[in-house]
């Protein structure tokens, strides 16, 4: 909440409570420097209002004339995006608006939804320059309310796997890095800190953001330093979604988070391969995340995780666009025989994932014209070379597939072949879950299982290594490919949480129709980002399922894509660079939009010459390999320490208080606002509404059966024969002469809206009887169109008997109620039959209900309560005042 004078601003900081504040006090006389004072102090709610009226009474004009006041508030936000300059004085960036995406163990994150630049210096001393309009237009066209986030208490430029190895770090290391500052505060994982042994202390970790998936770090590096580390927002920026798949009433939320690097961005045709750091183009990270929402914490729940990488092939290389082709020519800019550039990258990825690297290469290997090609053939030479000084167990695995080939054949599914490789990839890299094994699957073993591969610990598993996937855009076919390793970890996932009994999921169930959707959101909006349109080819076009309507569909994504490239991806590439801080305006330098190439932006080596070199065999980084296949950035030593800041609370402090934090007691809230409602649910937007439809989510549905399917459209066949088939065990959907009695009904499921009901007539029988007299039958409507099923025309004999002896029995009962007013005494009837009542009601059956008593106290309490509704209070007694003042003292003092 920044308050204004025309000297300064004040940035009031506070926890989501409000009940502890910070300040900052920004310099606006500076015309071009940045001066913050922050005075690192923890405020109470009462001390900061007297601070402002303080402030407030001081500035004013004239003592005693609010008109006059010379504090006003700015504006109210909800965190600080940086502080940036480009030929005058510094703007503030502030997220003014803010949405809930996902969920994760009670830790909120949040998409930005709109933003505001603030000028700092005031009117008086702006020195004004002509560009500087220009620059500020540039710097916006990085919309930051598409699809950046951030979460106050959650680390999102780490994985889980990360952030719970952190959590469980040995307790001595902890009491050795306790910080011993008075009025320190943090907000990274303090509400899930480990607790001392037989103490009230519980401690708090915050390890410092994984910079390059961080796109402010160059806008808080004037501030980084000089103000407390609660002001300190980091985001992201790439794709967040949550669904909720529920299993007969259990919650499992899957969420997909894929963090796009900053490093080395750009467009498609603008930015291809890798710099000269290792940092290649589009390298997005993707993780889904499984988690059961019935437990939040992440030290009780059960939480499992898979990371995937996809990104640009890691060699020198481009395509020139200015020759208006739709294909450009690829070509290699620099000879690169001892594969630097992809020793440094691969050196990134063992650091952060571990061994064993898999490369999946789904770029064209015949072609008629070399194009694609090139790339094959360096990438294998590159592999080749790294992989001789690499121990043979930690060698980088490559996966050739030309996918492209492999689509146009009509004798292969290409899916079927993805998903032979999926199991590969994934028994190999393991997956990550913070539990042990369930003991039903150490007595009962399912073979895949014990073929899992990762790193087994006491408190579960680890994921060891990483699937690379990539193309040439690392677009259409890297997002099917790497739908298809998510929907076989996902398997994994719920078997290891005990909710399949065998880890094997199955197309058009509603669990996997949940993570398609979720997975082609994911791939539209990473698409949207590097290429200019959306997803061309889906997983139903692999699958050869698409509908007609998809194909013009694609068409006008490609020209859409085309005309982005052509046009608007220069000026994009701008922006990105002026907010990434990859240039920065300065006097006397050339103009962003005067450079020829920003070539020279991004390899740094060609501006000046590194003074070491590295080693063209011993290529990794030292300390990697003796920790291998486990992470070197998981390992606990003294370097990884050092990224780690720890806190030692009090067990009942506010900030470790979980359930305040996840509920929020002290916020006015909308039921229908809250996320949780908005959320994709596989029972209310998957399952068909058909009655007797089996609600597991891991059910063989129909292709088009879905959630907006009409009651009465099915079979009662073939919803017994789809209500057996679950994902563990199903075979492939009844085929296509299986459903031929139902294809004309089915053939309009999509077009009629939810909940609708088939207005179509009955068709009237018409038959003859002996005296040739015609009788019509089924004049009003049928069970199957009212109910959704066919009644068979005669009951079964032992439905009979039963249907008999219900009716008998009711009878029974009806005769000896009646008679026993008249004949038989109480004591007579308890010889009969003696029935216990087991609810509070002292009597309580289908005839009549005595309620129970209700005691004195809670009659008075009644009472008060409709007289308060009529405007009589009743006075408060001693008890009340206690209560009451202990609120007050708890809340503001």
């Amino acid at each position: 909440m920044p308050s204004s004078v025309l000297a300064r601003y004040f940035l009031v900081g506070s926890n989501p409570a409000e009940t502890k504040y910070r300040v900052l006090k920004i310099d606006r006389t500076e015309p071009k420097d940045l001066v913050i004072i922050d005075d690192k102090h923890v405020y109470t709610q009462q001390e900061v209002r007297e601070l402002l009226g303080r402030l407030d009474l001081g500035n004013r004009t004239k003592i005693g004339q609010k008109g006059s006041s010379g504090l006003s508030r700015a504006v109210s936000a909800f965190g600080v995006v940086g502080f940036v300059r480009f030929l005058e004085g510094y703007y503030i960036v502030l997220i003014t608006k803010r949405r809930k995406m996902a969920d994760i163990g009670g830790h909120a994150i949040y998409k930005i939804e709109d933003t505001n630049m603030i000028y700092i210096p005031n009117d008086s001393v702006r020195v004004t320059h002509p560009d500087e309009a220009r620059y500020l237009r540039i710097f916006q066209n990085v919309d930051l309310s598409s699809n950046f986030y951030f979460s106050y208490s959650y680390d999102l430029s780490h994985s889980l796997q990360y952030n719970l190895t952190v959590l469980r770090m040995p307790l001595e290391i902890l009491k050795t890095e306790t910080t011993q500052g008075r009025q320190e505060s943090f907000d990274i994982f303090e509400d899930e800190g480990l607790s001392t042994q037989g103490g009230s202390g519980v401690f708090g970790i915050c390890s410092k953001p994984y910079e390059k998936y961080v796109w402010n770090a160059k806008l808080l590096e004037a501030v980084k330093s000089t103000v407390h580390r609660d002001w300190l927002l980091y985001i992201i920026h790439g794709f967040c979604g949550q669904s909720k798949l529920l299993i007969y009433g259990r919650p499992i939320y899957v969420t997909l988070i894929a963090r796009r690097s900053s490093k080395f961005a750009g467009t498609r045709f603008l930015k291809r391969g890798a710099n000269c750091e290792g940092d290649v183009a589009n390298e997005v990270e993707t993780e889904q995340i499984l988690y059961d929402a019935s437990v939040m914490s992440f030290s009780a729940g059960s939480y499992s995780s898979y990371v995937q990488v996809r990104g640009s092939v890691p060699l020198y290389w481009s395509q020139d666009i200015s020759t208006m082709m739709p294909k450009p020519p690829i070509t290699l800019d620099q000879a690169d025989p001892f594969a630097h550039v992809a020793a440094l990258h691969f050196d990134q990825m063992l650091q952060r994932f571990g061994s064993p690297i898999i490369i999946l290469n789904l770029v064209k290997e015949r072609e008629k014209r070399k194009h694609e090609r090139i790339l094959s053939e360096e990438l294998v030479a590159a592999v080749t070379y790294l992989n001789q000084f690499l121990p043979p167990e930690h060698a980088i695995i490559y996966i050739p597939w030309d996918m492209a080939k492999y689509t146009k054949s009509k004798l292969c599914n290409v899916l079927d072949r993805l998903n032979v490789i999926a199991e590969s990839v994934v028994k190999k890299t393991g997956f990550f879950v913070n539990r042990p094994d369930s003991y039903c699957s150490i007595l009962r073993p399912d073979e895949k299982w014990n073929e899992l591969g990762g790193y087994v610990v006491s408190t579960g598993r680890l994921q060891t290594g990483v699937l690379r996937t990539n193309c040439v855009d690392c677009l259409d076919r890297t997002n099917t490919a790497q739908f298809m390793v998510g929907k076989c970890a996902l398997a994994y996932q719920l078997y290891s949480l005990g909710l399949i009994d065998k880890p094997n999921l199955q197309f058009d169930t509603d669990a996997v129709r949940l993570f398609e959707e979720l997975y082609e959101d994911h791939g539209d909006t990473l698409s949207l980002q590097y290429g200019g349109s959306q997803l061309v080819h889906r997983v139903k076009t692999y699958r050869k399922i698409a509908p007609w309507t998809q194909h013009s569909k694609d068409i006008m994504q490609t020209l859409s894509r085309y005309y982005s490239n052509a046009f608007s991806d220069a000026d994009r590439q701008d922006s990105i660079n002026l907010f990434l801080g990859v240039f920065k305006p300065a006097e006397g330098k050339p103009h962003l939009w005067e450079l020829p190439t920003d070539f020279y932006l991004h390899h740094k080596n060609t501006l000046s010459l590194s003074q070491t070199r590295r080693s063209y065999t011993y290529w990794w980084t030292t300390g990697v390999l003796r920790h291998l296949p486990l992470p070197f950035d998981e390992v606990t030593c003294a370097e990884n320490r050092r990224k780690l800041v720890v806190k030692k609370f009090h067990k009942c402090e506010e900030e470790i208080d979980i359930h305040s934090e996840f509920f929020r007691p002290y916020e006015l809230s909308s039921f229908d606002e809250t996320f949780c409602l908005a959320m994709t649910n596989s029972t209310r937007d998957f399952m068909p509404k058909n009655v007797g439809i089996d609600p597991s989510p891991f059910t063989v549905r129909k292709p088009d059966e879905t959630g907006k399917s009409v009651l009465g459209n099915k079979s009662n066949r073939e919803e017994t024969v789809l209500q057996r088939k679950t994902a563990a065990s199903a075979p492939p959907p009844p085929s296509e002469e299986a459903v031929s009695s139902s294809s004309e009904d089915d053939s309009g499921t999509d077009k009629e809206e939810e909940g609708a009901v088939s207005q179509r007539s009955t068709p009237v029988k018409v038959t003859d009887t002996g005296d040739n007299t015609k009788i019509t039958e089924n004049v009003v409507q049928s069970t199957k169109d009212v109910y959704g099923v066919n009644l068979s025309d005669v009951p079964s004999e032992d439905d009979l008997s039963i249907y008999t002896r219900f009716v008998q029995l009711g009878q029974s009962q009806h005769k000896q109620d009646k008679s026993s007013q008249q004949f038989c005494s109480k004591h007579e009837l308890d010889r009969v039959i003696n029935l216990v009542p087991i609810s509070s009601f002292s009597q309580d059956n289908i005839y009549e209900v005595q309620p129970p008593r209700v005691d004195r106290i809670s009659t008075e309490i009644f009472h008060a309560h409709i007289q308060a509704g009529r405007g009589n209070m009743q006075p408060l007694g001693k008890d009340d005042f206690l209560m009451y003042r202990e609120y007050i003292r708890n809340r503001y003092m």
